[in-house]
């Protein structure tokens, strides 16, 4: 047997004795060992593709969307799209029907036409075989993310999915191809990079007040014992009725959920734009917690508990920086995302205390800086001068979204800065803000990490999943349009939204949709036939809305040039 793949061969035979199913183990993954160190193996780009570093779409004035899982995240995602202008929701599909019929609320709600409803275990390849939509929005179990996406990707879908995006590394790179043969966005649904906080301090590490950053902490630390009981059970493999969670937790091991920790810090990294993570080492604790769960639970011994009650993750990059990610879901902590960044002349972080640390002579010499005291680089600064420096120093997206996602809300407004960046990108053409290798790159740590914690804690390494385009782009930056650009894609987003909610209003759709429901043959089909009127009546109405708009307008401009004419007089 060739050494290359020893470990991962034991590693596969382990779980077949065990009889658990290592989901976060990707039976193609080739390794080999290069002193001491355990090297995952990049695969050959296949011939004709293309990397997707920078990717742009052609503009879509709408965005047409349909979301597949409606149990936990999804439906919340459902009413912050009704608050975008220039998105249609098309479909609503979820494993139990009355799941997806309960999110049409939404769209009632805001005025917009019902969506189609699909379910079932299979019910989203259907959907995904549709012409009419262009994003499909994943947030189903975990189980589910690759599947669903894998077939929105196919079928020439956008996909944006939930964290974690992909359980292995298998599943990474198979949406990597997808993504770059098809030319189509796959981005990862990570909303604690819109964190107002990391958003503030990844302008400030932008503007070099930290210095260059050496070190980064990210975690999730969360106890999750008022929620196992919250997660869907899935008949078809879940005999002992776990729910999706923690039966993950129980058959892999690694940071299974190490996105919300990373994601934030690799964007500070600049991760695949001007450096890259090199090698990782991660330990975890045994299971306590976990499997005392799971022996209530069941009413029988648990054998074998794969994940630890704590893990921790050690990267180093490219440059010589160091990531530490931290997951913690099962002991009693308060909780905590552990967004910490130093540098060599300033220190941010979030949690347990919000605050920054900077060297006065340095703030001196930074234009546009806060006029701020003496500052003593051995404790935070004073919460007036935190609140000038972050003033200084907002993100343009707060500038932009701050006071609509204030109003939306989802985890205080960060999964609405999510979703309306996501929907600005597509309507100007522009890269999105993560990739599908900032996707693979945050979801490979459970596969990464259970090589490494199965083999002695080695030091394993990084594929390089861009296939050497890691530094093609210097730096991480949200893309935006031009002021011209921006204003008339925003125009062009709020005619259609406000059209399409009149053409629902004029079809009597929603009334329609309610007889429709009791499955009378002919109240099926009247509503059949309005709504697929809808664009028509769409259209009609933006063209009487741009006429009106055009006759007020040139009203306007005649009355300010005869009252100009007569004080000239």
């Amino acid at each position: 047997m060739k050494l290359k793949n020893i470990a991962t061969l034991a590693l596969l035979a382990l779980f077949a004795v065990s009889g658990l199913n290592a989901q976060s183990l990707s039976p193609s993954t080739k390794t080999h060992w290069d002193k001491g160190t355990l090297v995952v193996e990049t695969p050959a780009r296949p011939d004709g593709q293309q990397h997707v570093v920078g990717l742009k779409a052609p503009k879509m004035k709408t965005v047409r969307v349909a979301f597949v899982g409606l149990g936990m995240r999804g439906p919340g995602a459902v009413t912050r799209f009704t608050h975008i202008p220039g998105v249609e929701v098309v479909a609503l599909c979820d494993y139990v029907k009355e799941r997806a019929e309960k999110c049409q609320k939404a769209l009632r709600k805001a005025g917009m036409a019902p969506a189609s409803i699909y379910w079932g275990e299979k019910g989203y390849e259907e959907l995904c075989k549709r012409p009419d939509i262009d994003l499909v929005y994943v947030a189903t179990d975990w189980d589910h993310h690759f599947p669903v996406a894998k077939c929105a990707l196919e079928n020439g879908k956008h996909t944006a999915i939930e964290v974690p995006s992909a359980m292995n590394l298998d599943q990474c790179w198979e949406l990597i191809d997808l993504s770059e043969k098809t030319r189509k966005h796959c981005m990862i649904l990570e909303n604690c990079c819109y964190d107002w906080f990391e958003l503030d301090a990844l302008n400030m590490a932008q503007k070099g007040i930290f210095g260059e950053v050496l070190y980064a902490k990210g975690a999730y630390i969360h106890n999750l014992d008022p929620f196992w009981g919250d997660y869907w059970v899935n008949p078809a493999n879940d005999p002992d009725k776990l729910g999706w969670r923690m039966k993950y937790n129980k058959e892999n091991r690694g940071d299974v959920y190490a996105t919300h920790g990373l994601g934030p810090v690799a964007q500070v990294m600049n991760i695949h734009r001007g450096d890259r993570f090199r090698t990782l080492v991660a330990m975890d604790t045994k299971s306590v917690h976990g499997r005392e769960y799971v022996e209530k639970k069941t009413g029988k011994p648990c054998p074998e508990f794969r994940n630890g009650d704590h893990t921790t993750t050690l990267m180093r990059t490219e440059n010589g920086k160091v990531v530490e990610i931290q997951h913690n879901v099962m002991n009693p902590q308060p909780y905590n995302r552990l967004f910490q960044l130093t540098g060599t002349r300033g220190f941010a972080n979030k949690y347990p205390i919000e605050g920054f640390v900077l060297e006065s002579g340095h703030m001196q010499e930074t234009a546009g800086a806060p006029d701020l005291e003496d500052l003593d680089s051995h404790s935070f600064m004073s919460e007036e001068n935190m609140k000038k420096l972050r003033e200084t120093y907002r993100h343009p997206i707060i500038k932009k979204y701050g006071e609509m996602a204030e109003k939306v809300g989802g985890h205080g407004g960060m999964d609405f800065f999510m979703d309306v960046r996501m929907v600005y990108c597509l309507q100007n053409g522009l890269p999105l803000d993560m990739d599908v290798y900032d996707m693979a790159e945050w979801c490979c740590l459970a596969e990464l990490g259970s090589l490494s914690m199965d083999n002695n804690n080695c030091a394993v390494t990084f594929p390089d999943f861009t296939r050497g385009h890691w530094n093609d782009v210097k730096g991480y930056n949200h893309a935006w349009a031009t002021a011209e650009e921006e204003a008339a894609t925003d125009a062009a987003a709020a005619a259609f939204s406000e059209a399409h909610k009149a053409a629902t209003a004029k079809l009597n759709l929603w009334a329609l949709y309610d007889a429709a429901q009791s499955g009378d043959a002919a109240a099926v089909k009247a509503y059949e036939e309005a709504a697929a009127k809808l664009d028509e009546e769409t259209v009609i109405a933006e063209k009487a809305a741009a006429a009106a708009k055009a006759a007020a307008d040139k009203a306007y401009t005649e009355t300010y040039s005869a009252v100009e004419k007569a004080e000239a007089k």
